[in-house]
C-alpha cells in the first residue's frame, strides 16, 4: 500500500448481482434515496451504472467517493441515524430474507493513488465509462505497476490524451488481490476504439512501456475490462 496521510481518499465500488428484472429495478430506485442520503453524510458524488453489454442479467455497479479512511468509518453510522433514509430506503432496507432485494453484493475498498488523489466527475453527456481493473502476480508487482502510474507518467498520458479520466485506486479489501482499478471516460464506442489506439502509438508511452522492470508481462497477469453506463440519478 503507498504511504498516504490519513486525508487520503478512499473510494467503494459495491457490485450488485441479481437474478431477475424485479430486484435490479428495486436496488436501482433504492439508490434515487441512498444517493442523497450519502450527500447528507459528506459524499459528494455516487456513480451508479450499469453494463453496457451485460450477458444475462446486468450487475450494478455503485461507486462511492470518501474524503478519508475516517470519513468511510463514520458514513454508516449517519446513515443508521438518517431518519428520512430508513423510512424512505425500508423496501429495501428491509426487504424479505424470502424475497431479497438482490443475489450478493461484492465490495471492494481503494486508497487513491497520489497522483491521481481526488475523483474527477466528467461533464455531464451521454457518454460510456471504462472500468478497468488489473491484477497482478505478486504485491510487488503490483506495487510496481502503481509506481509506473504515478512516478513514470502513465496517468499524464491519460490526460494528455484525453481520457477524462475518473479514479484510480489500490484495492486493499476486496476480491482478486492485489490489483489496481481506475476509470475513463469516452463519448462512445468509436471514440474509446480511437482512443485506446491513440494510447498504444504514443511515444512516451512506448517508451515507459519497454523500460527495465515495468512492461505487462512482468507487472500484469490478468485486465478484466467492464464497460458501464450511469442510470438516470447517477452523479457520475
Amino acid at each position: 500500500m503507498e504511504a498516504h496521510t490519513q486525508d487520503t481518499a478512499y473510494h467503494e465500488l459495491k457490485v450488485y448481482t441479481f437474478k431477475n428484472e424485479t430486484q435490479q429495478e428495486l436496488v436501482t430506485n433504492f439508490y434515487t434515496v441512498a444517493i442523497p442520503a450519502y450527500n447528507r453524510a459528506g459524499v459528494k458524488n455516487v456513480g451508479v451504472f450499469t453494463e453496457l453489454e451485460p450477458v444475462g442479467q446486468t450487475k450494478l455497479y455503485v461507486l462511492i467517493p470518501y474524503q478519508s479512511i475516517a470519513h468511510f468509518a463514520a458514513v454508516n453510522a449517519q446513515l443508521e441515524n438518517d431518519a428520512a433514509y430508513q423510512q424512505e430506503g425500508e423496501f429495501y432496507l428491509k426487504a424479505p430474507p424470502l424475497e431479497p432485494a438482490y443475489e450478493r453484493i461484492e465490495s471492494s475498498l481503494m486508497q487513491a493513488f497520489k497522483g491521481f488523489p481526488e475523483l474527477v466527475v466528467p461533464y455531464k453527456q451521454t457518454r460510456i465509462f471504462e472500468l478497468r481493473q488489473y491484477q497482478s502476480p505478486t504485491e510487488s508487482a503490483g506495487k510496481k505497476k502503481i509506481e509506473m502510474f504515478n512516478e513514470q507518467g502513465e496517468i499524464d498520458i491519460f490526460k494528455r490524451l484525453n481520457f477524462n479520466p475518473v479514479f484510480w485506486g489500490e484495492t486493499v479489501i476486496g476480491l482478486q488481490m492485489p490489483n489496481l482499478t481506475y476509470m475513463i471516460t469516452f463519448d462512445d464506442l468509436a471514440a474509446k476504439d480511437a482512443q485506446w489506439a491513440r494510447f498504444i502509438d504514443d511515444p512516451e508511452w512506448k517508451k515507459i512501456s519497454v523500460a527495465d522492470g515495468y512492461s505487462n508481462e512482468e507487472l500484469l497477469n490478468e485486465i478484466v475490462s467492464t464497460l458501464l453506463i450511469p442510470v438516470a440519478h447517477s452523479q457520475i
